[in-house]
C-alpha cells in the first residue's frame, strides 16, 4: 500500500512530537562529555570549604531562563551539597524572582537548609559596576536589609561576611550588561575573589578569553549543555539534562528520516531506469 506524501509528513511529525515529549516526562539522564570550561567552574565550588559563604549573582531575566535558569539550580544544589551558605543578589530588576525560583527548586530536596543561616536572597540593587565596588568596600551599606526587610545584621549567616573579599567564589549568570564582564573586571581582578559564572551559547565565546592562566574566570558554563554538563558532574537530572535528551532523541530521529528518504530515492530512481 502506497502511502501519500502527506500522510508521510503527518507520521514523521507526530513521531518526532512523541520522542522530544517522552524525555521530558520521563527523564533519561543521558551523560555526555565535560568540557574543560564546565570541568574548572565544578572544581572551583567542589575544592571551596565546607560551610564557607557565596555569592551567585542573577544577572538575566525570563528571556534567556531556559539557557541559564538550570545553571543557577545547580550551582545552588552544588553549594548544599558542599554545605557552603549561599548569597544572591541581582544587578538585573527580574533577577530577584529568577534568584527565589530557583531556591523554590532545589530547596525541595534540601528540607534542612533554612533561610537566614544557609541561603539568602539580598535582592536587585541599580548600579552595575559601581554597586559592585561599593560591596567590595561594604556590603551591608549596599544591602542594609534583605529582599524582605530583614535588616543585614539581623541574618545569622551574613555574620562576618563584610565585603566581597570574605567570600569564597563569586558565580555571574548573565545574559549582558551588567553582568559578568563586571564581575571579572571588579571582583575578580580588583579585589581577587575567584569568579566563575554561566551565559548564554551565543554570548560564550566572549567570555572565553577571560578563561586564562591568569584565572581572570575560574570556568564557564555556555548555554544549556554546558549546564547539562554540570548537572551531570553533581548526579541531577535537572532541565538542562531533560532537554539535551528530548534535544539529541530529536536530532537522532532526523538523521534517520534522512537516512530513509534517501534510500525511497534510491529505490524510486532504480525503478525508473528499470
Amino acid at each position: 500500500m502506497k502511502i501519500s506524501s502527506s500522510t508521510e509528513r503527518k507520521i514523521i511529525y507526530s513521531v518526532l512530537f512523541i520522542a522530544v515529549a517522552l524525555p521530558l516526562l520521563f527523564p533519561i539522564g543521558w551523560k555526555t562529555d565535560v568540557s574543560g570550561y564546565t570541568r574548572m567552574a565544578y572544581d572551583l565550588i567542589e575544592e571551596s570549604p565546607d560551610e564557607s559563604v557565596v555569592l551567585i549573582s542573577f544577572d538575566y531575566d525570563p528571556s534567556t531562563m531556559t539557557e541559564i535558569q538550570p545553571m543557577a539550580e545547580a550551582q545552588i544544589e552544588h553549594a548544599f551539597k558542599r554545605n557552603q551558605r549561599v548569597i544572591a543578589t541581582a544587578l538585573w530588576p527580574m533577577g530577584v524572582q529568577m534568584a527565589e525560583q530557583a531556591f523554590s527548586s532545589v530547596i525541595k530536596n534540601y528540607p534542612d537548609k533554612q533561610y537566614g543561616i544557609d541561603y539568602v536572597n539580598l535582592g536587585y540593587k541599580v548600579g552595575g559596576m559601581v554597586t559592585i565596588q561599593a560591596m567590595g568596600r561594604n556590603l551591608s551599606e549596599v544591602y542594609p536589609a534583605d529582599q524582605g526587610g530583614t535588616p543585614y545584621a539581623e541574618l545569622p549567616m551574613l555574620k562576618g561576611i563584610n565585603r566581597l573579599k570574605d567570600l569564597a567564589w563569586i558565580s555571574s549568570l548573565s545574559s549582558g550588561t551588567p553582568g559578568l564582564k563586571e564581575w571579572v573586571m571588579v571582583a575578580g581582578d580588583s579585589y581577587g575573589v575567584p569568579v566563575t559564572g554561566g551565559c548564554t551559547a551565543i554570548s560564550a565565546p566572549g567570555f572565553f578569553p577571560y578563561v586564562n592562566e591568569q584565572r581572570q574566570l575560574y570556568g564557564l558554563l555556555g548555554g544549556l549543555k554546558a549546564a547539562s554538563e554540570y548537572e551531570g558532574l553533581i548526579d541531577r537530572i535537572g532541565p538542562a539534562t531533560m532537554k539535551m535528551d528530548a534535544q539529541s532523541i530529536a536530532h537522532l530521529l532526523i538523521l534517520i528520516f534522512i537516512a530513509i528518504g534517501n534510500v525511497k530515492a534510491y529505490v524510486s530512481r532504480r525503478r525508473v531506469a528499470q
